[in-house]
């Protein structure tokens, strides 16, 4: 869409088109085989998990069947709140594997700790369920290359839920730039600019009474408890989590990549550190990331740049993105003729030419959950928002950026194999060394 003639058109027409992706994402449930019964179990309700129930909760002919939870507490308050929501009281589970010998269970949703999504969903369709797991997905590259190849040998669906690909104010942006309303899209930019004050220091102690310390460790290393290691300050440490550039980055940089029209990078740099704060944090609090595409139809070089970026205090706002106080997350495009600006809800502007003059924009939100389960009943892999397969190669910027970071050089990536080039040390920090018997096998 080159001509100021195409753009007029594209405005006139911006307004249906989301109209009619809103009206799509209404119909999910509407598909021929509604009717069939979906039984889910939803692993980790602490955080993002009870989302999950409540989300299956609204769902014509969906059942949350069972919960699974290492915290016996947590337990305990979700079935009670399930019990104030009207929800029917669920089977309780400690053990995702016991959990999984329920042939009635259709699927199940990880929302656990990073370092436990790929082991519970390879073993989910080992058992024959379906599974979507919490981004990111993985906890390094490895995983999500066995994801990938389990999800075809046993014939079921893993879904990557970086929800933001269901809503339709970001596919209506997304069908902008395909349709070439910025013209050549050359650069993206990813944005978590948030409020995180220090988690302090915390001495080693008894886990508490009813926490299975076992099972929440999983496939990590043994290691003494301590709180600055448990309930959401996991993601501050490599043996659980990603820092921001996995627990945040995974939804920015899933809608980069998607606009960008791009697969693996051919090079990797990360700078960064945790600044200010002298506590038990590992991850940076503040990172920046570069990536490097190959752009063959492209003018210039032949590139395409993205740019992730982690800031954890103090900062300005960017383009039109968090002008009020707070949290500020979002997407920047750069083209050859303007730059969109889209907030972490999918709401997105443009403004075009030298005077940046507003153009086309849309909004709306959309249902993972609805898409999990209609894929599932249509059993069409084609359906699915986020199938593991572009799953992983959002998580693998992830994981090519910290491994960058924590070796303090940059990475150039073969995209076949998808291992760095002529570094043994980097290559040896694309999987891990799994605990027994939390194991994702290299034979799947």
């Amino acid at each position: 869409m080159n001509s100021s003639a195409s753009r007029r058109s594209f405005i006139k027409n911006s307004t249906l088109a989301t109209s009619a992706m809103a009206m799509s994402a209404k119909s999910y449930a509407s598909i021929p085989g509604a009717n069939n019964r979906v039984r889910t179990g939803v692993v980790g309700v602490r955080g993002m998990g009870f989302g999950h129930v409540r989300g299956y909760a609204k769902l014509a002919d969906v059942e949350v069947a069972a919960i699974c939870d290492v915290d016996d507490a947590i337990i305990r308050r979700r079935v009670a709140d399930m019990e104030k929501l009207k929800i029917k009281k669920p089977d309780t589970y400690v053990d995702v594997r016991r959990m999984l010998e329920d042939k009635n269970i259709d699927a199940i949703s990880v929302a656990t700790p990073n370092h436990w999504h790929a082991l519970a969903g390879y073993w989910a369709v080992q058992a024959g369920k379906h599974a979507t797991l919490e981004k990111p997905g993985t906890h390094n590259v490895y995983e999500g290359q066995q994801l990938i190849k389990a999800a075809k040998r046993y014939g079921k669906l893993i879904q990557h839920h970086a929800e933001r690909r269901c809503f339709t104010g970001c596919q209506s942006a997304i069908k902008f730039l395909k349709e070439g309303g910025l013209g050549e899209v050359y650069m993206a930019k990813g944005l978590c600019y948030k409020w995180r004050d220090t988690i302090g220091r915390k001495l080693e102690s008894t886990p508490p009474t009813g926490v299975n310390y076992d099972l929440w460790l999983g496939p990590a290393p043994g290691r003494p408890f301590t709180d600055n290691r448990f309930h959401y300050n996991w993601h501050w440490h490599w043996d659980y989590g990603n820092g921001d550039l996995g627990n945040q980055g995974a939804h920015q940089m899933d809608i980069a990549r998607w606009g960008l029209g791009v697969g693996l990078p051919t090079r990797v740099s990360s700078m960064g550190g945790h600044y200010m704060f002298d506590d038990d944090q590992e991850t940076p609090n503040t990172q920046t990331a570069l990536y490097e595409f190959p752009n063959p139809n492209g003018g210039g070089d032949k590139k395409k740049l993205m740019q992730f970026e982690v800031r954890h205090w103090m900062t300005n706002y960017e383009g039109d993105l968090g002008k009020a106080p707070g949290n500020n997350i979002g997407n920047i495009f750069y083209g050859s003729e303007g730059y969109m600006t889209m907030d972490g809800n999918g709401a997105w502007k443009t403004f075009m030419g030298k005077k940046r003059e507003p153009g086309p924009s849309g909004e709306g939100m959309g249902d993972m959950w609805a898409n999990f389960v209609d894929s599932i009943r249509a059993d069409d892999r084609s359906m699915l928002e986020g199938d593991i397969t572009e799953g992983h190669l959002t998580c693998a910027l992830i994981h090519y950026a910290n491994i960058s970071y924590r070796l303090g050089r940059t990475l150039d990536i073969d995209t076949k194999t998808q291992r760095v080039i002529d570094d043994k040390q980097a290559n040896a920090m694309l999987g891990r060394d799994y605990r027994n018997p939390f194991v994702i096998p290299k034979n799947v």
